[in-house]
């Protein structure tokens, strides 16, 4: 079990209560400091979080906030030291017995790297009662409602050698990258999901600047181009504002047409976003960077950027 998991989620996955699945070394956290409701309301990390569950589950518009957190501080992780900035939330049907769901998100990114779902499925059919291909498609709704487009991954299911209890791992993969994007565990009535890798954003854009649902594919916003387009050398390059990029996309424009009315070419908005999502992830996955592995990192991604320049949105928002 502790080969396949993900060296990269120890010093996160020890902030969520099903961390035993995820980390077996003893990390020095900094202090988490409790949160009331009123302030997870007016926190920008806290509101932003509770609009995409309400978004993506509206049942939990009446669930009550149980208890939330943040944290904020220095983690040493071997010969590196990791900023954790985090907010936690954790909501649950009114009379503390049904459903319950929790949310970790990055403080700085606004981005939920954890989710947990516990008591969604009735206990006379619990999680653990059901099949390899029913797992999978409770697991593919999670995702696909919290983060869009599950299609897009391959994902592997296994059962652990676990003697305690029945635990199955699932890793949803995508070629562009070595690691899964989401590792997921189910224990119990449990989903415990951890989001990876991703398609980074660049290390010195402003969370501010974020617009989600730029266009849709296959009849749902693609969050896949959202990561690729929230590039601040990219708006700088077209001089517009993300607003306004949206608003043209909208219109059935594609990127490349809408960078060819401003006289910027199609190769000089792929040099853009490659450069940024290359750096991101050579940072992410701790390499150098040199001239050489930054083309190589470019020229790994410009495939992958082809189909979302060039795409038409299908939705007109």
């Amino acid at each position: 079990m502790k080969k396949r998991l993900i060296g990269g989620m120890v010093a996160t996955a020890i902030l969520i209560p099903v961390a035993a699945f995820a980390a077996s070394a003893v990390i020095d956290m900094p202090a988490r400091t409790p949160m009331t409701t009123e302030q997870v309301k007016v926190d920008e990390v806290g509101k932003s979080t509770l609009e995409k569950l309400y978004l993506a589950y509206p049942e939990t518009k009446s669930f009550e906030i149980i208890d939330a957190s943040n944290v904020h501080g220095d983690v040493s992780k071997g010969k590196n030291v990791i900023n954790v900035k985090q907010t936690s939330i954790v909501l649950q049907e009114k009379g503390g017995t049904g459903k319950k769901i929790t949310l970790h998100t990055n403080g700085s990114t606004g981005e939920i790297e954890h989710v947990i779902q516990e008591n969604w499925e009735p206990k006379e059919k619990s999680l653990i009662t059901l099949t390899d291909q029913e797992i999978k498609t409770k697991v593919n709704d999670l995702i696909d409602k919290m983060y869009g487009n599950v299609e897009q991954y391959n994902v592997a299911i296994e059962q652990m050698e676990n003697p305690n209890q029945k635990t199955w791992m699932l890793n949803y993969t995508n070629e562009m990258f070595k690691e899964p994007v989401f590792q997921v565990f189910v224990q119990d009535n449990t989903i415990s999901l951890t989001k990876i890798v991703g398609i980074p954003t660049a290390p010195d854009t402003p969370s501010n600047i974020k617009v989600e649902g730029l266009f849709s594919l296959n009849g749902k916003p693609d969050y896949t181009a959202d990561n690729f387009l929230n590039d601040e050398k990219l708006f700088a390059l077209l001089k517009m504002s993300p607003p306004e990029l949206k608003q043209e996309l909208a219109k059935g424009k594609t990127v490349v047409e809408i960078a060819a009315s401003k006289n910027v070419t199609k190769q000089q908005v792929i040099d853009v976003i490659a450069e940024t999502q290359a750096r991101g992830q050579l940072q992410g996955d701790g390499v150098p960077i040199s001239e050489q592995s930054l083309k190589e990192m470019m020229k790994a991604i410009e495939p992958k950027l082809l189909p979302v320049i060039e795409h038409r949105t299908e939705t007109k928002w």
